[in-house]
């Protein structure tokens, strides 16, 4: 058994590259070989965003609170709101983040493939998200 005490790991900030606005991440967990699933808490301030990304194999998020807005490729722009959980299938083309004037915080969940759990592409716009 492991225990990581809450602290233990310090927030940092959304890299530029892979978010539009104030965006917070918070690791949880990262499990050692031969597991894969690696989590992260993370808080959007209103507007902010991720850019389009996939993963390889899937990934789940769990709204811890605020409300927020997420898409797939060529999909609806759907509110999420605490409670909700949100699968994304493998290399399904997506974006997630906060509404316009609200927070969000999500649990986000996936695994790697061949130690790669994200793909990253281009940033959403401002009229992909919505404003």
């Amino acid at each position: 058994m492991e225990i990581t005490r809450v602290g233990t790991k310090a927030s940092g900030k959304g890299p530029a590259d892979w978010f539009t606005g104030m965006v917070r991440v918070d690791m949880l967990f990262d499990s050692p070989d031969p597991a894969r699933v690696v989590g992260a808490s993370v808080t959007f301030e209103p507007g902010a965003r991720t850019a389009w990304h996939t993963h390889p194999l899937g990934q789940t998020l769990v709204v811890a609170s605020g409300s927020g807005r997420a898409q797939r490729w060529g999909g609806p722009i759907e509110e999420i709101r605490p409670g909700d959980v949100i699968w994304f299938a493998p290399g399904e083309k997506h974006w997630h983040g906060a509404g316009p004037t609200t927070a969000m915080s999500h649990f986000a969940i996936q695994e790697k493939l061949e130690g790669k759990a994200v793909e990253w592409m281009e940033h959403v716009s401002d009229a992909q998200y919505g404003v």
